[in-house]
């Protein structure tokens, strides 16, 4: 009799998931240029390139959970002070006429400028090409939707916005001039202007400054009161640190305000 062929069972062994690991991203092969941001450009300005009780010089290293110092050494791979052999021959940052301009043959220099020193974006930045020109192409579209709004805008709607902005001084103004600088306040600051033109209470605020100039309202000293009328009737108390027109804007938007700014319209015309 014919013996039967035993099979070994197999033994299924579970397969841990492949962890991948986080691949930094390389830093890009190139020559760097560095600029001062804060406001003026010295014919020479150092930076710090050594850890000093005076003026601190380190970073965080999250995997390590610990500060290193850092210290620029121009013989050196690394710009961390315990990573570096033997003597180090230190190097100065130099800024002169509010710029530096490093080679990419600098690495140690430009890892510096670039990831670990303290004061970059507070005292200076690196220049980007592609996201500069990204950034003016993004104002030059501000400026454009802001000339574009501000030519469509109804005289009465310009005034109200410049109103906002200069006060008293546009009530002289003629068409043609409140056009004139309606369009060059689009151009100087086309966020701000945006906001205004899209405010539904700029309308609101400009008939009260106008009622206001004209007579029709009263608006007290300490601006905390509007008042009314020949007989200087109450009108409303102005909220704590509110703008007085914002606070008559809100007001002229309640069933009482709204009679008062339909009557007000009246005697503006």
């Amino acid at each position: 009799m014919a013996k039967q062929a035993t099979v070994a069972k197999q033994v299924e062994v579970a397969t841990q998931p492949k962890v991948s690991k986080q691949v930094k991203p390389e830093f890009e092969f190139k020559d760097r240029t560095y600029f001062l941001i804060t406001g003026n450009s010295p014919l020479v300005f150092t930076l710090p390139c050594k850890h000093s009780s005076r003026k601190p010089l380190l970073y965080f290293d999250k995997e390590l959970g610990s500060q290193r110092e850092i210290r620029y050494a121009t013989n050196q791979k690394s710009i961390f002070a315990d990573e570096q052999m033997g003597t180090s021959t230190l190097g100065r940052i130099i800024l002169r006429n509010g710029q530096i301009s490093v080679p990419k043959e600098q690495q140690n220099l430009q890892k510096l400028l670039s990831i670990y020193h303290p004061l970059k974006d507070l005292v200076y930045k690196e220049l980007d090409e592609v996201k500069d020109s990204e950034n003016h192409l993004d104002w030059i579209e501000l400026e454009l939707e802001a000339l574009i709004k501000a030519k469509s805008l109804d005289i009465d709607h310009a005034e109200a916005i410049l109103r906002s902005e200069y006060g008293e001084g546009v009530t002289n103004l003629s068409s043609s001039e409140l056009k004139r600088d309606i369009m060059l306040f689009a151009k100087k600051d086309p966020v701000l202007f945006l906001d205004l033109a899209n405010d539904d209470h700029i309308q609101l605020r400009n008939t009260g400054a106008k009622a206001v100039e004209q007579g029709f309202l009263q608006l007290s000293s300490d601006q905390r009161t509007f008042t009314y009328g020949d007989g200087g009737r109450k009108l409303m108390t102005i909220p704590f640190d509110e703008h007085p027109y914002s606070a008559l804007a809100s007001y002229f938007k309640t069933d009482d305000g709204m009679e008062v700014y339909k009557a007000i319209l009246k005697k503006l015309r």
